[in-house]
């Protein structure tokens, strides 16, 4: 796949996996615009998440219209949201078809140090086995693939812009 036929990419997984750092680096290597999907979040979910609550699916729901959304504005763009559930991906698809999900994945320990290292961030540690629980692992009919976070970030962001060029 080219550039030219549009790429909508979601950088997808759990939080503290890296795709802030890998979205922003994808798009950059692929020359297309990126956007940090918790900055779509109403106030509410933030303050919610803040607290040490997990957002539930009605919570959710508004903020992936608008991820979904954004995508579908511009003709490329790769855009980071968690997109845990199977549902949450088909609803992304559903405002944005041929959306492909470059998934971050990796060890509970590794993401939960990195999450006790962020500063600034309102998603606390405490959230991460919330997570967990809530990820549904890409299946067969979803156009995407998991990467493994425990690899160096320049090594994601090659294999995962090689994986979209070959698409």
């Amino acid at each position: 796949m080219s550039a030219d036929d549009g790429l909508h990419i979601v950088v997808m997984g759990v939080s503290g996996c890296g795709k802030s750092t890998v979205g922003e680096a994808l798009a950059a290597e692929l020359g297309i615009e990126y956007k940090d999907g918790d900055e779509l979040h109403p106030q509410e979910n933030i303050d919610k998440m803040a607290s040490g609550q997990a957002l539930d699916d009605d919570d959710r729901a508004w903020w992936l219209v608008q991820v979904g959304k954004w995508l579908r504005e511009r003709p490329h763009g790769v855009i980071a949201c968690s997109a845990l559930k199977h549902s949450y991906r088909d609803l992304l698809r559903t405002k944005c078809p041929g959306t492909m999900f470059v998934h971050l994945h990796g060890d509970y320990d590794l993401l939960l140090s990195r999450m006790k290292a962020r500063e600034d961030h309102f998603m606390p540690s405490t959230l991460l086995d919330s997570q967990f629980a809530t990820l549904e692992l890409l299946e067969d009919d979803e156009d995407g693939k998991i990467f493994d976070i425990a690899n160096p970030i320049g090594d994601i962001v090659t294999q995962s812009a090689e994986w979209v060029r070959n698409k």
